[in-house]
C-alpha cells in the first residue's frame, strides 16, 4: 500500500502496554505521532523512547497523542521501560504497540526493503522496523511521514516543531517559512489575495518579492 500526505492514515486495531486500541478510535478528536523503532533493548531506541517520554507533556499541551511500534511482544516492550528509566531517567509513558505478526509494520510501510522478494513470509524473528514517524491529524490523515536509517536516531524536537507549524496552518491560511521556529514570521499563503491580506492584516506585510509576504505569527 502507498501512503501519502493526505492519505488517510490506515486504521488498525492492535494489542499495546495500555490494552487494545482501535487505532482511529484513539486519536480521537486530537492529533497523534506514530513512531516505530527496530527493536526493544537496543542502544539507540532506549535514547529515543526516554527522550519522546520527557517531551510528552508538550504533545499533551498540543492535544497530540503518542504512541510507539515495533515487532517486539507487548511483554518485552515492559520489561524494556525499566532499563529505559533506569539509562534516560524517564519511563515510556505511552503506549507501545507490540505488532508481532508484522500487521502495521506492513500497513504503514515500516520494513526495510530486501534484496530478494516482498513483504511476504516476514516474521518477527528475523524483521525490524525501520524508524519512521507519522503525524495524523485530527480528520485521520496523514501531516507527515518521515523515515530514519537504523543507525540514526531520530530529532524528536523537530518532530514537534513540525506539529506547531502543522496546527498553526490548519487554524490560519499561513505557511512556515525554513527553520521556522514558534514566534516567528510566517508567510501568508499563495491562496490569499493581496485584497483580502489587507482585510486579515491590516498592518500590513512585509514582501520582499510580491510572492513572498511575511507577517508577525498569528495567536
Amino acid at each position: 500500500m502507498t501512503l501519502r500526505i493526505n492519505a488517510e492514515a490506515p486504521n488498525f486495531t492492535a494489542e499495546t502496554t495500555e490494552g487494545t486500541i482501535n487505532f482511529h478510535e484513539w486519536i480521537g478528536n486530537g492529533w497523534a505521532v506514530l513512531f516505530s523503532h527496530p527493536k526493544d533493548f537496543t542502544p539507540v531506541c532506549t535514547t529515543e523512547l526516554g527522550y519522546m517520554a520527557k517531551l510528552k507533556p508538550e504533545f499533551d499541551k498540543r492535544n497530540a497523542k503518542i504512541i510507539g511500534l515495533s515487532v517486539d511482544p507487548v511483554a518485552n516492550h515492559a520489561k524494556w521501560a525499566q532499563d529505559i528509566a533506569e539509562t534516560q531517567g524517564t519511563a515510556p509513558n505511552y503506549p507501545m504497540i507490540g505488532d508481532t505478526d508484522l500487521a502495521v509494520a506492513k500497513l504503514y510501510n515500516m520494513l526495510p526493503a530486501e534484496i530478494e522478494g516482498g513483504s511476504d513470509g516476514r516474521t518477527a524473528a528475523d524483521n525490524a522496523t525501520v524508524r519512521t514517524v507519522f503525524i495524523i491529524g485530527p480528520d485521520k490523515r496523514i501531516k507527515l511521514m518521515i523515515s530514519y536509517p537504523m543507525t540514526t536516531g531520530r530529532n524528536f524536537d523537530e518532530i514537534l516543531r513540525v506539529l506547531d507549524s502543522l496546527q498553526l496552518t490548519a487554524k490560519h491560511r499561513v505557511a512556515t517559512p525554513v527553520n521556522w521556529q514558534r514566534g516567528d514570521k510566517v508567510i501568508i499563503a499563495g491562496s490569499v489575495s493581496d485584497e483580502e491580506a489587507r482585510t486579515i492584516y491590516p498592518d500590513g506585510w512585509e514582501a520582499p518579492r510580491p510572492y513572498l509576504r511575511l507577517v508577525p505569527q498569528p495567536q
